[in-house]
């Protein structure tokens, strides 16, 4: 399997500084950084990687709900994913990704809402960016549309 890559070229402090993401391996593009704009309400067009961390889990998310809404017999229409990650202050210092929220609706043909939610839940287990944030909460709200 494939390893992917991004790099990130960053000037100055904490505070005073900025930086670049580049997705180097697929050359799909570039975000600019800055912690202030990180740590603040509203983003002013600039990414996080907070931001970046949804991105891969609602995308991830959405490719394993997929497959495993067609092993339960279903064939997925349309799938509506969100992620939402929170940035918090940690007690012990710093920062963390205290919770991550993924919504999704769904337009399934061959299965009922307990079907529907039962592989979404699985896809929440099973999904590899799910497995890799091991230790944060995620939580799922899940329907049929």
């Amino acid at each position: 399997m494939p390893t992917r890559s991004a790099t990130t070229a960053w000037t100055g402090g904490l505070q005073d500084g900025s930086g670049r993401v580049e997705l180097t391996s697929s050359g799909a593009g570039g975000f600019d950084v800055s912690f202030p704009r990180r740590a603040a309400d509203e983003a002013g067009g600039v990414t996080s990687p907070e931001e970046l961390i949804a991105a891969a889990h609602s995308s991830c998310y959405a490719m394993q709900l997929s497959a495993l809404l067609a092993e339960a017999g279903g064939t997925p229409r349309s799938l509506d994913v969100s992620a939402d990650v929170t940035l918090r202050p940690d007690p012990a210092g710093g920062f963390q990704i205290s919770q991550i929220a993924l919504s999704v609706r769904g337009e399934v043909d061959g299965l009922d809402d307990e079907g529907f939610r039962t592989a979404a839940e699985a896809a929440k287990a099973t999904c590899p960016v799910s497995k890799a944030l091991t230790g944060t909460s995620i939580t799922l709200d899940a329907a049929l549309a």
